[in-house]
């Protein structure tokens, strides 16, 4: 373990390069906020002193907007006749305007894993006990069931049935105690969520490739940061809603997303972030695919199988295949080394060479690097590929080496921050 003072260091180091790029790109939003305002229409923001709101984040907005209609009283109603009667709510099908067809889409894409789910497990059932858990009732329980029918998050079919055979009914007292906590959280992280894009105008800016083009490093660097927290926060709302919805019907729900912050691999950010997609990716597609049974060369098809899968699953654009590929290279790398710095030989060397604490700072120096890659391909992913192709060409072509020195060495603080954190997460 590393020194105490060290370890805060790199922490307030991370915590001060966060706060002050999100400085610059506040004052950045605020000096351009005419421009952005003329081309991305910014709404009128009736919280946070009248500040304007960045609403070009597509899936914020309308899961928003959507909530505020309709959604929130459709949970509501599902709360509602599953405490008392436990029976799932109806709702009428197809659309009549173009944010029903965006739920319609939405929700057929996230059915898709569950009905595949199910029939996978009706496939691998063994005659003639297996058949009772795969019957008809069960699949129209499992694919129906209301929390999780818009957006997820995702719940293989046998944690499901096995949930609701041994689900036990908590009092009234606990349930209210569960619904307390479970709204006090959700409205801080939605308070945060509408603070950042009130505050800082980051998707906007991601839209004009001229802007993103000309701000200083700082800027650009404090707009990746806000990017992707502002994912995280985001599915902290979308997929807290649902999941504090299971917890009172008596379910558990796939862990929520692990902080982007304290990510320094793909590996993690694959395992971590969305559980139930990784869950489902692995016991659906990596296994039978072949897995890591048939050696090396199996071990890269079937992980390449998997990213083209997850890829085509989310759209299959342009952007999203070269997002795939960058995560299939990044984890295919990490194995790699991993599995070299497991080897008795290598072991044996960085025993002798190196103490216990250099170990370390190897890894996050390593760790730095992967992380790098991480953040480019997640900004490819919620940019496409002009993001990308700016931060590669600021960063790494016109910035070496100093700003690319300068990026590595911030996220060597990070790793070190998220290395400590994930040995506690393990633990804990």
């Amino acid at each position: 373990m590393l020194p105490r003072w060290e370890l805060s260091f790199y922490l307030l180091a991370s915590l001060g390069f966060h706060f002050y790029s999100f400085y610059e790109v506040y004052k950045t939003s605020r000096e351009h906020e005419e421009q952005l305002d003329q081309e991305f229409d910014l709404a009128m923001g009736t919280l946070f002193g009248g500040l304007k709101k960045d609403r070009t984040d597509f899936e914020w907005s309308f899961w928003m907007e959507w909530g505020k209609q309709r959604l929130v009283w459709l949970l509501l109603g599902h709360l509602a006749v599953s405490q008392m009667a436990n029976q799932i709510a109806r709702k009428r099908g197809w659309y009549a305007t173009e944010n029903e067809y965006y739920l319609l889409q939405f929700t057929l894409t996230v059915r898709c894993l569950y009905y595949t789910s199910f029939s996978l497990e009706l496939c691998w059932q063994q005659l003639p006990c297996g058949r009772a858990r795969c019957s008809l009732a069960w699949m129209m329980a499992y694919v129906f069931y209301y929390p999780v029918f818009h957006n997820g998050p995702i719940l293989s079919f046998p944690q499901f049935v096995g949930q609701m055979q041994q689900r036990e009914h908590c009092p009234l007292r606990v349930s209210l105690a569960v619904l307390a906590r479970g709204l006090g959280r959700l409205l801080c992280c939605w308070c945060l969520a509408e603070l950042m894009v009130h505050l800082m105008y980051m998707h906007a800016i991601y839209g004009s490739a001229p802007l993103l083009s000309a701000v200083s490093c700082w800027t650009l660097g404090g707009l990746a940061l806000a990017q992707v927290l502002f994912f995280y926060v985001k599915y902290l709302v979308l997929f807290g809603v649902p999941a504090l919805l299971m917890r009172l019907d008596g379910l558990t729900p796939p862990p929520l997303p692990r902080c982007v912050s304290t990510m320094f691999s793909f590996t993690g950010m694959w395992r971590y972030f969305d559980v139930g997609l990784h869950d489902f990716l692995i016991r659906y597609v990596y296994i039978p695919v072949g897995g890591s049974q048939h050696g090396l060369l199996g071990t890269l098809v079937s992980t390449a199988m998997t990213f083209a899968f997850v890829s085509y699953w989310h759209g299959g654009y342009d952007y999203l295949w070269c997002w795939a590929a960058l995560n299939w290279l990044g984890v295919t790398v990490e194995n790699g080394v991993r599995r070299l710095a497991e080897t008795p030989c290598v072991q044996d060397s960085l025993v002798q060479l190196l103490s216990p604490r250099a170990r370390r700072r190897v890894h996050a120096a390593l760790a730095s690097c992967s992380t790098s890659m991480l953040i480019l391909s997640n900004l490819v992913f919620l940019g496409g590929n002009h993001v990308g192709r700016i931060y590669w060409n600021r960063i790494f072509v016109q910035g070496w080496p100093w700003v690319t020195l300068s990026v590595l060495g911030f996220l060597y603080c990070y790793s070190h921050v998220g290395i400590a954190w994930a040995e506690t997460y393990s633990v804990n």
